[in-house]
Order: structure tokens, then C-alpha cells, then sequence
């Protein structure tokens, strides 16, 4: 692709992350991080093959450019912390976007410290999306 860049690695919570730092981050990115979601399977299948070839335990791994994916987790939070004070103060389900597995795995997680609140994923995909739902008390 002769693309200049350089990787940086550290510690994301118990798994490594790698982050490419680079001018051209688009091309690498896609609209809306379609292309860094397809980046990041290929390589996890290449060190999947990699692991297994070499008989070892397969040790997961975050991708991010330029900090994106970060900035993305970051905002979903945050997001599904409105939608569990909504929930709450309304007393009322609030109905996320469709999202990804992966997203919504960091809704779950997002609000797992909220106790006057559940959290549900609903549909099929890739319409399949999050509930959160108030607990009646």
C-alpha cells in the first residue's frame, strides 16, 4: 500500500493494543470504520492461523489508527449513558441504533454498574440492536 506510518503497542484493559499512527488515516479507516473493522478481521484470522500453526493459545488483540476506535468506544459510552439515565428518569425502555457485536458488547459492559437499569440485545442482525430497560421496583 506504501503507506508510512508507525505502530505503537500498549495495554488496553487485559489485551494488547495496537495503534497505527499515519498521515493517510482514510484510507486505512473506511467510511464510518468499515475498512479498519475489515483490517482488523484479516489480521486477527492471519495471527488465528499464525497461533494454531505454532500449537499456542490465541491471544486476542485491539486494532486502532489514530486513535479512532478509541474516540468511537469513547462516544458509545457516553451514549449509552444517556440512554440509561433516560431510561431511568422516564421509566421507559430506550431503543439504541443497530450496532455491531463489538458495540454492543461496550453498551453492555458500559452499564453494567448501573443497578436501577438492565440492558438487553434484541432483533436479528445486522438489524439486532440494544434495549435498556428500567427494573421495576
Amino acid at each position: 500500500m506504501s503507506i508510512d506510518g508507525d505502530i505503537e503497542l500498549f495495554e488496553r484493559g487485559e489485551y494488547p493494543q495496537f495503534t497505527i499512527k499515519i498521515r493517510e488515516a482514510g484510507i486505512l479507516i473506511g467510511e464510518n470504520g468499515s475498512h479498519l473493522m475489515a483490517f482488523n478481521h484479516i489480521l486477527k484470522k492471519m495471527a488465528d492461523n499464525e497461533f494454531k500453526r505454532n500449537d499456542m493459545d490465541r491471544i486476542p488483540f485491539f486494532l486502532d489508527i489514530n486513535g479512532y476506535r478509541e474516540k468511537k468506544d469513547e462516544e458509545l459510552r457516553n451514549l449509552a449513558q444517556m440512554g440509561a439515565q433516560r431510561a431511568a428518569y422516564f421509566k421507559r425502555a430506550v431503543e439504541m441504533e443497530p450496532m455491531s457485536a463489538y458495540e454492543r458488547r461496550i453498551v453492555h459492559s458500559a452499564l453494567t454498574g448501573y443497578p436501577d437499569i438492565e440492558t438487553e440485545s434484541v432483533g436479528q442482525d445486522p438489524y439486532r440492536k440494544v434495549v435498556i430497560k428500567p427494573i421495576k421496583q
